[in-house]
């Protein structure tokens, strides 16, 4: 009953107000108030500072200066693998794509055309794919990292709803992420076309990404789609590609034959950027 309650909660929060509210907040520059807010966070969430390129709270101008922090030199070695994981978190669900179904939670899945705002010529290169859903939490470093090397095609912003996207509410909201805000970025790699969607949620005050900047706010209301076809925007594996300024989670799809994905993998275990997260097939 309490998971019930929590999900019905969200329905009746204005959520859009308070994200923006709380984006407003993060980037403020105040000070010591700023700095005190970063050190009850650390605490509240056990956040590691010792892996922080700088780990000291003083130096952070504001805190989504504090929240994307990056990582220092060394911290996240690559592991030899075709495919590594992009992000720390924890995982949601992965596997294969059932037809145009993405498994959610129990008695939950979402088609990849509703995922992608509703493009079917590009929801049918993924057909019988396969795909990985990784949740950041508040307490993890909140950079997205290329699994694989990869040459930027195009981005679409989707407007959406901006429910959270923990656990509890994946189980409890239908198609949480092809209904959240979401940014969807496609890429060529040298095993076909790869997709990466970095889903919005409620409190994320913005989505940004390394060729293009913040991408949100603003929230016009309607689909925007840039092409980046012509611009040779390459990123190599492990290459920052993307971040939340808060925590949300990103899904990643592949065509149907690509990966095989490691066997110590499974849902709810916690990963970290760079560890091995699949081996090529073919």
């Amino acid at each position: 009953m309490s998971e019930r309650l929590a999900v019905l909660s969200q329905y009746l929060l204005p959520k859009k107000l308070l994200t923006v509210a709380a984006g407003h907040l993060a980037s403020a520059h105040a000070g010591g108030l700023t700095h005190a807010v970063i050190r009850r966070f650390v605490a509240r969430y056990n956040v590691d500072m010792s892996e922080a390129a700088d780990p000291r709270i003083e130096s952070y101008a504001s805190f989504n200066d504090f929240f994307t922090r990056a990582l220092k030199p060394g911290a996240r070695p690559l592991a030899q693998a075709d495919y590594v994981c992009p992000v720390d978190g924890a995982i949601s669900q992965f596997g294969p794509i059932a037809r145009d179904q993405i498994f959610q939670a129990k008695g939950h899945s979402y088609s990849t055309r509703a995922l992608l705002a509703g493009d079917a010529a590009l929801a049918a290169e993924f057909e019988n794919g396969q795909f990985a859903t990784l949740y950041l939490s508040p307490r993890d470093y909140h950079r997205v990292h290329m699994p694989c090397a990869g040459r930027l095609q195009r981005m679409v912003y989707v407007p959406g709803d901006l429910f959270s996207v923990n656990p509890t509410t994946a189980r409890g909201v239908p198609g949480l992420f092809a209904r959240n805000e979401r940014v969807v970025c496609l890429f060529d790699t040298a095993r076909g076309p790869m997709v990466m969607v970095l889903v919005g949620a409620i409190i994320v005050g913005s989505m940004a990404t390394v060729w293009h900047g913040v991408v949100n706010p603003p929230r016009p209301g309607h689909v925007q789609r840039w092409d980046y076809a012509g611009q040779a925007i390459e990123l190599p594996q492990g290459a920052e590609m993307g971040r939340f300024l808060l925590g949300s989670t990103v899904v990643v799809l592949w065509p149907h034959g690509t990966l095989r994905f490691n066997p110590d993998w499974a849902p709810a275990r916690a990963v970290r950027l760079g560890e091995a997260m699949g081996k090529a097939l073919g």
